[in-house]
């Protein structure tokens, strides 16, 4: 039999016979404790929220399929027997001389001019509150949290009194120059700016001899792409959806986005009765406005994914 010698507390060394090996089934169990374990109740409860989010969505592919008869004849979450996708989408493009592509030119100008701006300046203003330090820094941020929990519909009246004044009403800028302060983006971009962009980077610049804007166009905004890609697609995203300021402040159908011109598409139909087939042009080109969304997030995403990455190596 094996023999190890063991310590005593006085100094003297005993001999006895060697401890054996855990089991194999305890290290194994072990081994398993060490996995990541799976809940079923949490499988179930991320199953019912993506049949949540998707179930909507669900339902406008297959509406956008029925004819204006068929909305209020067939079951609503499966297919007619008879399919008018293509037969929609040549209604809502010929509709009202085409004023639908003038809708979406609109909402791509506005969203795409909104979502840029704001980006930059959500970039702009968090680097300058995480990297600098000004008097009356902390009570400026702390007026632009505040700003973040007032609802935007209640600043749409007094928006549009100010531009009343200032005769902007029934413009583009109308809608546009609002959307390009985003609260929540400087308050996002300030806290990734403070762990994106290394002070030691900034000083190795200064002594380089680089100014301020040339630090943070050069080496600032390099680093701190995910973050304005981020702001950029939130800002996207509210431009787009944008309802209730655009309503007010414009006054000319040739100047509607999507959200205004689809809403009076659904007044119209609902004010007949039905009678006129415009729900499912309102439902096909409710379908057609979300495509833009989806490719720009499928174009973008991979910029989140890259900064992930230079994150985990990075640290």
């Amino acid at each position: 039999m094996t023999t190890t010698t063991i310590s005593t507390p006085a100094g003297r060394r005993a001999s006895g016979p060697a401890q054996p090996a855990a089991p194999r089934s305890r290290r194994r169990r072990a081994y398993s404790s060490d996995q990541p374990r799976r809940s079923p109740l949490l499988t179930v409860l991320m199953l019912l929220a993506l049949v949540y989010f998707l179930l909507p969505l669900f339902w406008l592919v297959v509406a956008s399929t029925k004819s204006n008869a068929d909305l209020f004849s067939s079951f609503g979450l499966w297919f007619a027997q008879s399919m008018s996708l293509w037969e929609n989408i040549q209604a809502v493009f010929t509709a009202q001389d085409g004023v639908y592509l003038l809708w979406m030119r609109n909402t791509v100008i506005y969203a795409g001019t909104a979502a840029v701006g704001a980006a930059f300046l959500a970039t702009a203003a968090g680097y300058a509150f995480a990297k600098y330090r000004f008097p009356g820094s902390n009570a400026i941020f702390s007026g632009i949290l505040g700003s973040i929990m007032i609802p935007t519909t209640a600043l749409a009246i007094p928006t549009y009194l100010l531009f009343a004044k200032a005769g902007l009403t029934n413009t583009p800028w109308a809608v546009i120059l609002p959307s390009l302060v985003s609260p929540f983006g400087v308050f996002l971009m300030r806290v990734y700016a403070a762990d994106a962009v290394d002070d030691t980077l900034i000083e190795a610049a200064r002594v380089d001899g680089a100014g301020e804007l040339r630090i943070f166009f050069q080496v600032a905004l390099r680093l701190l792409v995910p973050g304005l890609v981020t702001v950029l697609l939130f800002t996207l995203v509210a431009t787009w959806n944008n309802y209730f300021l655009p309503l007010i402040v414009l006054n000319s159908p040739d100047l509607f986005p999507l959200t205004v011109g689809l809403a009076q598409w659904q007044a119209t139909a609902a004010g007949g009765s039905g009678s006129r087939p415009l729900f499912s042009s309102v439902i096909t080109g409710s379908l057609i406005s979300i495509i833009p969304l989806i490719v720009a997030f499928l174009f973008l995403q991979r910029y989140w994914q890259s900064g992930l990455a230079t994150g985990s190596v990075k640290g």
